[in-house]
């Protein structure tokens, strides 16, 4: 098993996510960096939906808009995620029954996926996937590396949301109570 990642893909794309400001800016970076340092097919940063229980795309690099618009991903019926904490790999779809959709999956030439939940506190909040056109054994080290940018990726998202929580009380507040100069 080859390893794909080198301390200076993995520099860059920590780089990303910490400098970033925008949750699909920093996922759209991060996919493109990823898939550039793996020399992968491509590969997506997904967010959990808790009312629809599925899988919403924050941002993808290398798949078709056919393959993006196959339908839902449920999270009851994509690929499982043990326990919800550990990766999931597939290294040839063809003989594989953990995918959803297996022939849009085929017609989009995946030959193989490596599907990481990302946590925060052992909770499951979304999840990169990695694809690659051919069968791939994935070595221990590039999948501990996937595993630590998930971990980033989950601080990310995080920050993100209370971010957000943070500006719309501000600005409920400012609407109340306007600061007089």
């Amino acid at each position: 098993m080859e390893n794909r990642f080198e301390l200076s893909h993995l520099k860059l794309i920590v780089d990303t996510v910490f400098d970033a400001n925008n949750p699909t800016i920093m996922g759209t970076q991060f996919t493109q960096l990823l898939v550039s340092a793996l020399g992968v097919k491509a590969a997506s940063v997904f967010v959990v939906n808790p009312g629809k229980d599925a899988l919403e795309i924050l941002a993808t690099e290398g798949l078709s808009i056919n393959y993006l618009n196959k339908g839902p991903i449920l999270t009851d019926q994509s690929i499982r995620l043990p326990d919800n904490l550990k990766p999931v790999i597939i290294t040839d779809t063809r003989n594989s029954d953990r995918l959803q959709y297996p022939k849009k999956a085929e017609e989009e030439g995946i030959r193989s996926i490596v599907s990481l939940p990302v946590n925060l506190r052992g909770k499951i909040i979304g999840a990169l996937r990695v694809y690659h056109s051919e069968p791939w054994q994935v070595s221990e080290r590039d999948l501990a590396t996937l595993n630590l940018l998930t971990r980033y990726l989950g601080m990310a998202l995080r920050y993100f949301r209370l971010a957000t929580a943070v500006n719309g009380v501000k600005d409920t507040i400012d609407d109340i109570h306007p600061i007089w100069l």
